[in-house]
């Protein structure tokens, strides 16, 4: 359960309100190829200038290390948040050094909403100074941090301003924690996960904390080649991490501890040729050829899952079960995305998806508005799923007696 320090209540008419959003948007030749992150934090800027606060954003593009970089200003950014504003924002170019910051917040007028320069332009964001964390807190009277893909991160916006202001989470970051918890930390059983991808080795956290927390763990992708070694069985050439094998029976020993129940591939996709269009086959895994890698699972497989969906009331997704980018090697991914689609479309199955390859197969099965939740927070949600406590959140939990906390006591329970 995750007490959260909330908005709701909090009176803002007058105030300047120091907003943490995530505007790391992809761009080519200077163009925004993807506004979604800027869409979804529109409403709460939105919100709060019509209730004439001074609304001033902080966010950071790419790892500019501490430096004026003129290839990552955020000064691109103003002319698509205007877009899903519909109001105008003013750009401060500050280099964080230069006063400027400080000159325009005092300027602004109840209802404006001022776009910080790149907050990574100053060394002390990353390395969360307490000497930059009160410059940022010197902009404003409120603090709210609408941001949980950077929540992992204790940088001076996200946590260490937290410290020195009344400090709240902004409506993003309340939906993505609820829709975690309902996954993970209070969910209703029985509760499955996938996990996917190409590497056991990045994901030895999140695979010791889910065989621990879920009923049915199904692993795909080329990780599950490691697990199928690890068993004895061969894979050929597929991508495996045969240093892992130890590993990989640790957690198939600690899932039996756990009363987990762990689901690998029976039969799988096959091809000599990892391209687009390659001949294929489909084989049992027992009988995989020296000379051919496992792609994709095969349809028995994504039968059997599919009937296990049926049983489940929670499902958490986390990585493809194949490879998925190359023709024809998506489908038993995106088999299974349609199937838990159309579960949480029924109302039987809630569904919290996450991570970059896995927002990407969703999309590419064309079932993203169907989940329940899908997180486009890489890493925190990465670092949720490992039972890690995140900084950014950490800090706007209640009660706490850290800096700025003597505004209205408006915690709610995130559940």
């Amino acid at each position: 359960m995750q007490a959260l320090r909330t908005l709701e209540g909090v009176e803002v008419a007058g105030k300047r309100v120091i907003v943490r959003v995530d505007l790391n948007v992809p761009m080519k030749n200077g163009v925004i190829t993807d506004d979604t992150r800027i869409r979804h934090v529109a409403p709460i800027l939105a919100e709060l200038s019509d209730k004439r606060a001074i609304v001033i954003v902080l966010a950071h593009f790419e790892r500019p290390g501490g430096k004026v970089v003129a290839d990552y200003s955020l000064a691109p950014l103003r002319s698509a948040l205007e877009r899903s504003l519909m109001r105008a924002v003013q750009f401060v170019p500050t280099d964080w050094r230069n006063g400027i910051h400080h000159a325009a917040a005092a300027a602004a007028d109840p209802g404006d909403i001022l776009l910080m320069e790149n907050i990574r332009f100053h060394p002390g964001e990353e390395r969360n100074d307490p000497s930059f964390s009160r410059t940022l807190a010197g902009l404003g009277d409120i603090f709210v941090n609408d941001a949980f893909s950077v929540a992992h991160r204790a940088h001076a916006s996200t946590e260490g301003i937290a410290r020195l202001l009344p400090s709240f989470a902004g409506p993003g970051m309340e939906a993505e924690i609820s829709a975690l918890d309902q996954a993970l930390g209070n969910p209703v059983r029985p509760v499955g996960a996938v996990v996917g991808g190409a590497k056991v080795s990045t994901k030895i956290p999140v695979l010791e904390n889910l065989v621990k927390r879920v009923d049915e763990l199904i692993i795909g992708g080329a990780m599950a080649n490691t697990f199928l070694h690890a068993q004895g069985v061969s894979v050929g050439r597929s991508l495996c991490e045969p240093n892992c094998g130890a590993i990989a029976e640790r957690i198939l020993r600690q899932a039996e501890a756990h009363s987990c129940n762990v689901i690998l591939p029976r039969d799988v996709v096959v091809a000599k040729d990892f391209a687009a269009g390659a001949s294929h086959t489909v084989t049992d895994v027992s009988a995989v050829p020296e000379d051919a890698m496992i792609l994709d699972i095969g349809p028995e497989t994504v039968a059997d899952i599919k009937e296990l969906f049926g049983d489940l009331k929670t499902l958490l997704w986390n990585g493809p079960v194949g490879a998925f980018e190359i023709e024809p090697f998506g489908c038993g991914t995106f088999a299974l995305a349609r199937a838990a689609a159309r579960l949480t479309q029924a109302g039987k199955l809630l569904t919290v998806a996450g991570g970059g390859d896995t927002v990407a197969a969703l999309a590419a099965a064309d079932v993203t508005d169907s989940f329940s939740h899908v997180s486009t927070a890489g890493g925190a949600f990465l670092e949720w799923l490992e039972g890690r406590d995140l900084p950014g959140v950490a800090i706007l939990r209640t009660p706490n007696s850290e800096g700025g906390i003597d505004g209205p006591n408006n915690a709610k329970t995130i559940a």
